[in-house]
């Protein structure tokens, strides 16, 4: 009995550091003043929605939102591609270099996104390519198709193996047992590394940071440029949007990669 309450008194505690900031966020994205030095306590607290009316109002808002969901959608779709490519071949042959291209996965996961977005951006400017959608795209998918090789990869790895070899045997075509029994087990977790890569993408501020242009203004680098002049209400209320987007996606994600192949 001690035990047990030692364990949910923990999960209660880290549970509350951990959610506690962006609860404070939400509370105070309806609160009618902005929180402040002469306000920390919340004394005043005066319940309104208008910081989220006037937050689907402004347009320049809307538009850098609409530009950050294309991109994530791209990115996504196109590391879901390269990735799942890239955990079949992994998986169900051997190369020269095969160990190689596992670790270099790791590598660029642990790889701080600092150095990944100063890298992408000095390969971008030596190739000549202009920072945009085409440089936030190429970026956006070096950092998330890593995640979906792996998730894809892990799905992988509990197939029986036997089952491939019995359709080659029978004559089935490399193409034919993608077709026909890996790609109906590993849909899952693509769907899963999709929703990986899309909130990566969505959420990424620094590496868009070094590859990104006035032009094209995506949503996170819209929030961090708000914030310079101090945190006001409208940021709280985008911020609890964007915090309840990202954990249905993330959920959605969780449920995906735990489903059970049949």
């Amino acid at each position: 009995m001690v035990k047990k309450l030692l364990k949910l008194s923990y999960m209660l505690f880290v549970t509350a550091v951990l959610y506690m900031p962006l609860l404070v966020v939400l509370v105070i994205s309806f609160n009618e003043k902005s929180l402040d030095v002469s306000n920390l306590g919340l004394k005043e607290f005066h319940f309104t929605p208008k910081w989220y009316i006037s937050l689907f109002e402004n347009k320049d808002l809307i538009y850098s939102a609409f530009r950050s969901v294309c991109l994530a959608v791209s990115s996504a779709t196109i590391s879901t591609i390269v990735g799942t490519v890239i955990a079949i071949a992994l998986h169900r042959y051997r190369f020269i270099g095969q160990k190689l291209v596992y670790g270099s996965l790791s590598v660029i996961m642990m790889t701080p996104e600092i150095i990944i977005g100063i890298s992408l951006a000095m390969t971008f400017i030596i190739i000549g390519i202009k920072m945009g959608f085409w440089s936030l795209l190429l970026a956006h998918t070096v950092l998330c198709f890593p995640y979906v090789t792996i998730t894809v990869l892990s799905r992988l790895r509990s197939f029986n193996r036997s089952l491939a070899e019995a359709a080659a045997d029978l004559g089935a075509s490399d193409i034919g047992i993608a077709k026909n029994i890996l790609l109906p087990l590993i849909i899952p977790a693509m769907f899963a590394g999709w929703l990986m890569s899309f909130t990566l993408s969505l959420d990424d501020v620094i590496v868009s940071f070094f590859v990104s242009s006035d032009k094209y203004e995506i949503l996170p680098m819209k929030i961090y440029s708000m914030v310079q002049t101090g945190i006001q209400p409208d940021v709280n209320a985008l911020c609890s949007v964007m915090f309840f987007i990202t954990f249905m996606v993330v959920v959605s994600a969780y449920r995906m990669v735990r489903s059970k192949p049949n």
